[in-house]
């Protein structure tokens, strides 16, 4: 295991913050030790993938509700709904996807969503949550979460900015054939959007094929810049100020 010389890149490539969202409890619990451990630099979140809802039960919802007490767990995540593998039964999937926003509203935390050939469903979830964080105003219906791994069109771009959400660009932006995506973040606003790696996977060009890791969010920043006709002091500084926004951890 080379997590401390990964952590080590991550730093001397000038990242100033890691956040690690749990897959399940397990993971989730992993994460939040990590954080403690790099205080000040790696953050949590703590949720349950779809993928991983199989054996969701009414125990679970109770430890996640537990994890996220911890100071270092800064937005309840992975969670949505995935309909590209069929682990999970997809009402299973948005039963449970649902548990976990209401958990995320009661604590005034933002989410991290995961979405694979469920926007459809996933937008009016989405819209149902937010317009209820509008009829009780915390804070949090201004940065409700992230869309982590933006895959949609413009047209679910713009309904999903609409509720207050940042749109998470990785190392697909990156890609030679990604003509579509690098168009779309071309238009978006750069005060919307955020970068993440996904490691150890989406390891941006021309690094593909190796191992992700946080130290190459710079080849993505540097590809936003280049769509954008920014500059890339400019851009890496917004950036970080979106993220900053989101999960509160200043910057």
């Amino acid at each position: 295991m080379d997590r401390e010389a990964v952590i080590k890149r991550a730093i001397e490539h000038g990242i100033q913050r890691i956040l690690i969202p749990g897959v399940d409890l397990a993971t989730s619990r992993s994460a939040i030790e990590l954080a403690q451990a790099y205080s000040g630099l790696i953050y949590a979140a703590a949720g349950s993938h779809p993928n991983e809802t199989e054996t969701w039960d009414g125990q679970s919802i109770i430890s996640l509700r537990q994890l996220i007490k911890a100071p270092w767990v800064v937005a309840v995540g992975e969670i949505g709904l995935d309909y590209y593998r069929d682990h999970v039964p997809p009402s299973q999937q948005v039963a449970k996807l649902k548990d976990q926003l209401t958990l995320a509203s009661d604590s005034n935390l933002p989410v991290i969503l995961h979405n694979r050939n469920s926007m459809d469903d996933l937008i009016p979830i989405l819209s149902e949550w937010y317009n209820g964080l509008l009829k009780h105003p915390s804070g949090l219906e201004i940065h409700p979460g992230i869309l982590h791994s933006f895959d949609g069109s413009e047209t679910e771009a713009q309904k999903l900015l609409e509720m207050n959400f940042i749109l998470g660009i990785g190392g697909p932006v990156t890609f030679k054939n990604a003509v579509e995506k690098q168009s779309l973040v071309a238009k978006l606003p750069l005060d919307r959007l955020v970068t993440e790696t996904d490691s150890p996977y989406l390891t941006p060009h021309p690094l593909r094929g190796q191992r992700n890791e946080p130290k190459n969010i710079a080849l993505i920043v540097e590809k936003i810049a280049l769509l954008q006709h920014q500059s890339l002091p400019h851009v890496a500084e917004q950036l970080k100020n979106n993220a900053a926004k989101v999960f509160l951890w200043g910057v």
